[in-house]
């Protein structure tokens, strides 16, 4: 069913077959209102105009299409429909359509104007809202002036699918546990005992819980968890004591946790507990810029510690440890990606709390640098062989090549090694990509044939060998062409 009313419909209808009524009396009206007003010259002249009738442009209609032709789903849908009408124009022209309906009724009528000469297309949209079955639903476009065509009908249809909501229940589970179970030291304001509790859920849900310390509500809570989120409190006794606590979870599903135990001795004439933070180290990673660090917290007893890492300013990992007697531990920042003024370098900073006091250490770090260019060189291979030397009783000379191979532009020293001996030039080659470098050997006197060992060794920007390849050349008979073996590696 159409969502636009059949009775608006029809009194658009209504209304547009009165203007085209209104529009035909008054061009039948408008020869005899000029003729009555005009000289007999211009009567005549009139009447000659009415008499020679001016051919009406030529109008044709796309079929329509619906953007979705058979739709499957949700439902109400809006189902898109357009055509293009192409009219021939020689002047000012009116455009005027309307839309027809599967149900049999018809659209508004509307109007475009149309300037120019030559053929003028013009794309017209409908669009009409379902909320049941369509089987099979067309549009089709009609138009009325400036002469009267009707498209074909442009089908479509709609199949609403019925959305079955299944509503699971979630499934909760708690575990808690004390951080320190147990405490031995002076009993001073202050944390000593932090339980910390984990939820999970089946899915992401609201979990109202309440913490129950030794039999008695001391907390309650309610938070998003998605997967899986911890939640804590903290107890400062002020005297020897020992107990549990009880995370349960009161809803979207009830149930408790396992009974986290702990245990304080409070001695009277313990030293208060020190921290510090010591020994920051930051690495700056130029393969993907990153920055990571490490540090050492020390304590000079027992407590909880927790600790801050920051970055610029912005604080980037939080956590905490818990030691039983004085000592220290590392603490790391995993690498993290540096964007924007971070990639030229910065600070990061290490702050601790403990139980009495609190201590930060800072540290620069550099910035990130873009990989240098490495090269690599390809086998040693024979590219010719001179045999005017065989006429001078020599053997033939023998020309090589290799191809340098580099990930960006970079100046490359290499030098060549004939028969194990470096030759004394270090060459230079700019490289960006791949470079042919080339080398050649004179003949042996007193022979016909020229053999040996070369290989091409890259200096900078990184070492690089071709490896060493073999070679033999020999000079040709007076009338055999010339030849030459190609190294092997």
């Amino acid at each position: 069913m159409m969502s636009s009313p059949l009775a608006r419909k029809a009194v658009a209808f209504g209304a547009s077959t009165a203007l085209l009524a209104g529009m035909v009396a008054a061009l039948a009206a408008a020869p005899a209102q000029a003729a009555t007003s005009a000289s007999a010259g211009t009567a005549t002249t009139a009447a000659a105009q009415a008499t020679s009738k001016k051919p009406q442009p030529k109008v044709s209609v796309s079929t329509p299409k619906a953007a979705t032709r058979d739709y499957e789903g949700a439902c109400p849908v809006k189902v898109n429909v357009s055509a293009k009408i192409k009219v021939k124009a020689t002047g000012k022209t009116t455009l005027a359509y309307r839309w027809l309906h599967g149900d049999g009724s018809k659209g508004k009528v509307k109007t475009v104007p149309i300037k120019g000469h030559g053929t003028k297309t013009v794309t017209v949209k409908q669009s009409a809202t379902f909320k049941d079955d369509v089987k099979k639903g067309w549009e089709a476009v009609q138009v009325l002036s400036p002469r009267k065509v009707t498209s074909k009908k442009g089908y479509f249809s709609v199949t609403c699918a019925k959305v079955v909501e299944v509503k699971e229940v979630t499934k909760v589970s708690a575990r808690a546990w004390a951080s320190p179970s147990s405490y031995v030291g002076a009993c001073t304001p202050g944390d000593k005992i932090h339980f910390t509790g984990l939820i999970k859920v089946s899915d992401p849900s609201w979990v109202r819980y309440r913490w129950i310390l030794n039999g008695r509500i001391v907390d309650y809570g309610k938070t998003k968890v998605w997967h899986s989120k911890k939640v804590g409190f903290g107890i400062s006794p002020r005297s020897s004591e020992h107990g549990y606590a009880v995370l349960q979870v009161l809803g979207p599903d009830r149930t408790y946790s396992n009974k986290a135990h702990y245990k304080v001795w409070c001695e009277t004439e313990a030293p208060a507990t020190r921290v510090a933070a010591t020994d920051l180290v930051t690495a700056t990673n130029n393969d993907g810029c990153k920055v990571g660090a490490h540090a050492v917290i020390r304590s000079t007893g027992p407590g909880r510690v927790e600790w801050v890492w920051s970055l610029n300013g912005q604080t980037v990992l939080k956590g905490d440890t818990v030691f039983n007697h004085g000592g220290k531990r590392t603490v790391t920042l995993p690498e993290k990606v540096l964007t924007g003024a971070a990639t030229k370098g910065g600070k990061i900073t290490l702050t601790v709390f403990g139980p009495r006091n609190s201590d930060s250490i800072t540290q620069s770090y550099a910035a990130c640098q873009a990989p240098q260019p490495t090269v690599s060189v390809s086998a040693v291979s024979v590219t010719g062989q001179r045999n005017e030397m065989c006429a001078d009783k020599r053997g033939p000379g023998v020309d090589f090549k290799a191809t340098l191979t580099s990930t960006g532009p970079t100046t490359v020293k290499y030098y060549w090694v004939i028969n194990g001996q470096r030759d004394h030039n270090t060459l230079e080659r700019q490289v960006n990509g791949s470079l042919d470098v080339q080398w050649g050997v004179g003949g042996t006197h007193g022979a016909s044939v020229t053999s040996g060992s070369i290989e091409l060794v890259v200096i900078t920007p990184n070492a690089a060998s071709s490896g060493v390849a073999q070679f033999t050349a020999t000079c040709p008979p007076a009338s055999a062409p010339a030849s030459a073996s190609t190294p092997s590696a």
